[in-house]
Parts: structure tokens; sequence; C-alpha cells
């Protein structure tokens, strides 16, 4: 049997590289390759994917956000996170959003292709260390700020900590401008913090974006 995947990543080594193993790896795939929102949900109304192998950090937008709508357009779409995130709380998030698995870009190449397997037959796949970090949130030991967040003010506190303008978060999240600024301020008043630096040193500190080395 065919199984159609959908790889959305914006970085085109990673993408491509990937679609390459898939390939080889699955002989009975066919890989598909977005690189934005745009166009995973042109290539969605184009084709049914059993699974969409989807990053979080997307250039102008969140796969956080995005994998709603992949859901709203193709319901049996199997949603697998892969990501370079490993907080609980964005694992979190993830879950949310209706991920049936999530795994990290740190992992062997044979990990994505375990949890395909395992999420075309129905069950749930978090990568190992991932999922004891997930246990640990789930029951109260490790909860972070993004609790108080809703997920539109997650997507735009991700917005604003990676350092893209309020005209492009709106693009990205399908928002206006004005709603983006409304959002900020709501964030502004429940982090306790007074500027959009302040909120990017509050990103760091919880580990919910890197700094380039």
């Amino acid at each position: 049997m065919m199984i159609n995947i959908l790889l959305v990543d914006d970085h085109a080594v990673v993408r491509q590289g990937y679609a390459a193993l898939l390939s080889m790896m699955i002989p009975s795939s066919q890989v598909a390759e977005a690189e934005n929102a745009q166009q995973t949900m042109a290539a969605l109304d184009g084709d049914r994917f059993d699974v969409v192998i989807l990053d979080i950090n997307l250039e102008h937008s969140s796969g956080l956000s995005l994998a709603p709508r992949i859901h709203a357009r193709n319901s049996k779409s199997k949603i697998i996170f892969f990501s370079m995130f490993d907080e609980a709380a964005v694992i979190h998030r993830a879950m949310q959003a209706g991920a049936a698995g999530y795994i990290s870009k740190r992992s062997n190449p044979e990990i994505m292709i375990e949890a395909i397997k395992t999420v075309l037959k129905g069950k749930t796949y978090i990568e190992h260390d991932l999922a004891i970090k997930l246990a640990a949130y789930s029951y109260g030991e490790d909860k972070d700020i993004s609790d108080l967040l809703t997920q539109r003010e997650f997507d735009v506190f991700m917005g604003v900590a990676k350092g893209l303008s309020r005209s492009k978060i709106a693009t990205g999240l399908n928002i206006s401008e004005k709603t983006v600024s409304n959002t900020v301020t709501h964030l502004k008043s429940k982090l306790q913090v007074s500027t959009n630096t302040e909120l990017v040193h509050l990103a760091i500190e919880r580990g919910l974006v890197k700094v380039a080395s």
C-alpha cells in the first residue's frame, strides 16, 4: 500500500535530505515537500496525505498554529512534529494541537521511520526521552509560563521571541496586525514585562528559543 507523506520544513537541505531518506527506507512511500504554511495548504488541496511531518519553527509562522488547519483540511492525516525544540511545554502544546507524534531533529533517522509506522497504526509516538519530559510536565513537576497563554498568545509570543515583525507574525498566523498588537499587550500584562526585549529574554531563559552559538 502506498503511503503518502508530506514533509514540511523551511530548511531545504533538511527537507530534501529526509525526503530522499524516507523514499529509500520506506519504498512504498511517496514523499512531497513544502517549506511554509502556504505551500502546505496548497499541497493539501491537491492530495490527501497519510502522514504530515511538520517542523514547529517555520518561516513567518508556527507549525503549532498550522496543525489545526491541516486537520481541518484532512482530518485523517497523522501529524508528527519534527523539531529542534525539546522543551516539555512545547511538546505539550504540540500534542494539544492534535499531533500523533513528536520526535527531535537530534534523533537517528530510524526513529522517524518507527514514528511513521506507529502513527499509521493509530497509536501515538513520542520519542522516549521527550516522553519522560512530557510525563513530568503533565504531573506538575515542570510547569512553564506557556500554561498561562492561549494558543494564539503562545504563537505570537514565539513570533516576537524569534524577532519577527508584527506584519510577518500577522501574515504567518493569518490574523490582522491590530490583533497581533493587542495580543502583545496582553502578553506583557500576563507575563509582567514592559518591552518586547524582555519577552525575548524570557523566551530564551525558558528555553523556548535557541541562541545561535
